[in-house]
């Protein structure tokens, strides 16, 4: 029996050993159609494959950007879950209006906690029902954003970058009114499913954070607090800054 879309598996609640983060090209006016599909009839396919659909969103500096990130249980049960997704009756039926949407869908991140605990905890969280093929609207969108910052790191920085970044980020974060969702770091294992292509040769740090609609006062906060000043020092190239807003049927953000 078909699990109802706004009840993720009880087991994959509470953390993703495994996560990719997806960056879409889109061409030019094409986001809401992509949306349209994915958030009406993606999700429960992927997450009867056994992945876990933890966010989708509209890049709010990038209008042809569609970002989104989903978790796995392990190397071996991606493998085992991309290959049935994408092997089987959903996909086929939504692929080839879904790839019109894209010009490239090639940028993802292979990602794991940056420590014991650091995914999401997604209790208690569910989507609404959409019923037929309702389209989510812009109305539908939450007043928060969520933002992920990509910190792209020196070869062997990360177990010293993450421990800085908790003792000495998180703090500063939860003081200007944000809210710490997630930290991840590189996922270097050879990828258990090359059909689909990963930055392999990308070291990074990864934050996933909430706000409300002060972010921008609260960015300029945090840029000048020494602590966040020191952390990107050393770093190997400038910090990239996703602004996200989340779709109506996506997990995080709620």
């Amino acid at each position: 029996m078909s699990r109802p879309v706004n009840a993720p598996p009880k087991s994959r609640l509470d953390a993703s050993p495994v996560v990719e983060l997806r960056q879409y090209v889109l061409k030019p006016g094409q986001r809401e159609t992509l949306i349209g599909v994915f958030d009406n009839h993606l999700i429960e396919g992927q997450e009867d494959a056994g992945m876990t659909i933890i966010g989708q969103f509209r890049d709010i500096d990038r209008p042809d950007m569609f970002v989104w990130l989903r978790g796995f249980d392990g190397m071996e049960m991606r493998k085992n879950a991309l290959a049935a997704f994408y092997e089987g009756p959903v996909w086929a039926a939504w692929r080839d209006v879904a790839n019109a949407t894209m010009i490239s869908s090639d940028d993802v991140l292979l990602l794991k906690p940056a420590w014991p605990g650091a995914s999401f905890d997604l209790t208690g969280l569910q989507r609404e029902d959409l019923p037929g093929d309702k389209k989510p609207s812009r109305d539908n969108c939450f007043s928060g954003i969520v933002v992920i910052r990509i910190h792209h790191l020196r070869p062997g920085a990360e177990a010293d970058f993450a421990s800085r970044f908790e003792t000495d980020a998180i703090p500063v974060l939860a003081a200007l009114g944000a809210r710490p969702l997630a930290a991840f770091v590189s996922e270097h294992a050879e990828n258990s499913f090359p059909r689909l292509p990963v930055r392999t040769s990308e070291n990074v740090f990864i934050t996933v954070t909430s706000f409300d609609n002060a972010h921008a006062s609260l960015g300029a906060a945090l840029a000048a607090a020494p602590a966040w000043q020191a952390l990107q020092l050393g770093l190997a190239r400038p910090t990239e800054m996703l602004r996200l807003s989340p779709t109506s049927q996506s997990l995080l953000g709620r």
